[in-house]
């Protein structure tokens, strides 16, 4: 039973990805985004993955400003499974903290990490696809796909 779901956690993972591979644009010129999410290590993941993600790409040089960052892991079904913490440290904001509404300078890269249990807890999430959402400021501004193979 398991060999399926993982089966169609994949179809469905397939089937929604674009032809070339990069994520879709809204029209909007990489410049005037926020931030953005690169594709999570490893993919598909099993137990743990880390990303990279940036903020404030459009800053001017030495006048870099704060930006309210969350990054946040749900399930297909829109439900909140995890808030991935920032590894290393950043400024003021420790490595190991949750990324939720946390204070971090712009124009620099930042890695976040998941161990792959479900938010608070030492239960490990299920075998599917997941989605990772980088907010920047309040507002979604870059979402990835990634598949927890087990």
């Amino acid at each position: 039973m398991k060999t399926r779901w993982l089966a169609l956690a994949v179809v469905l993972t397939l089937a929604l990805m674009p032809r070339d591979g990069r994520a879709q644009s809204t029209g909007d010129s990489r410049a005037k985004q926020a931030g953005s999410l690169r594709q999570n290590y490893p993919n598909p993941f099993n137990p743990e993955t880390r990303s990279d993600f940036w903020v404030d790409e459009a800053c001017v040089k030495g006048q870099s400003t704060q930006h309210k960052v969350s990054v946040k892991i749900y399930n297909i079904l829109s439900q909140l499974v995890a808030v991935p913490v920032l590894q290393g440290s950043a400024g003021s904001v420790a490595g190991g903290q949750r990324l939720e509404n946390v204070l971090l300078p712009g124009c620099a890269t930042y890695t976040w990490f998941w161990n792959g249990n479900y938010d608070r807890t030492s239960q490990e999430a299920a075998s599917g696809v997941y989605v990772v959402v980088l907010e920047v400021d309040g507002k979604r501004v870059d979402i990835k796909r990634m598949l927890n193979a087990k």
